[in-house]
């Protein structure tokens, strides 16, 4: 992994599969002053109507992600590419590039506020290029029998779970090269602030 070598906003990339909590840490974190980029919502951004890639999505993969008012149907689209890596991978190389510089100006934002950290959450954070510019890259991860009941709580359907889990199989033995540092959450709550907390301590300081 590349780092970076400025000394003030401490970037964290935090990524990791479905299900195992990478929103809440970045939750937690913003809690003690982080500034969150959430690239999932970022990509929603883009391929809204007037966004950098919605047209090329829709071009791509046509009315079957077309919704009756001419837009993208995200449910759709998430049904095609979750159940085709292929489609998966052709979606990717359309959104990642209309994402990244939203990424890095919040990144630069952040810097120019003096904030002490900026967190960007981030599924694909190392493929789509975006660890190089973190100082850090925490892999969040957690039980698979966890990660089931926490996407089931969320009211995904169990065929639906499974086949997303199943997408991103091998993901954590992929990612754990480029990690700094590695955060389970299958245990309680209080368990995982407490480690969280400390991962911070060292990560940005206790001055921050």
């Amino acid at each position: 992994m590349t780092q970076r070598s400025h000394r003030g906003t401490v970037v964290i990339g935090i990524t990791g599969p479905i299900g195992c909590g990478k929103s809440t840490v970045a939750r937690w974190l913003a809690g003690r002053g982080a500034v969150v980029v959430d690239a999932d919502e970022v990509a929603r951004t883009v391929t809204m109507p007037g966004g950098a890639a919605h047209d090329a999505v829709l071009a791509r993969f046509g009315d079957r992600v077309r919704s009756a008012g001419g837009d993208l149907d995200r449910a759709g689209l998430a049904r095609i590419v979750f159940a085709d890596p292929k489609a998966l991978a052709e979606l990717e190389a359309i959104v990642h590039p209309a994402v990244r510089p939203v990424i890095l100006r919040a990144i630069e934002a952040a810097e120019a506020d003096r904030a002490p950290a900026v967190v960007v959450e981030a599924i694909k954070l190392v493929e789509g290029g975006l660890a190089q510019v973190c100082d850090e890259v925490w892999l969040v991860t957690c039980d698979e029998r966890v990660q089931r009941d926490r996407l089931l709580a969320r009211g995904a359907e169990p065929i639906d779970a499974d086949r997303r889990i199943a997408t991103q199989s091998g993901i954590v033995e992929r990612l754990r090269p480029a990690a700094t540092r590695i955060l389970d959450t299958t245990g309680t709550e209080v368990d995982t602030r407490s480690r969280i907390a400390a991962l911070w301590d060292q990560a940005v300081g206790r001055s921050a």
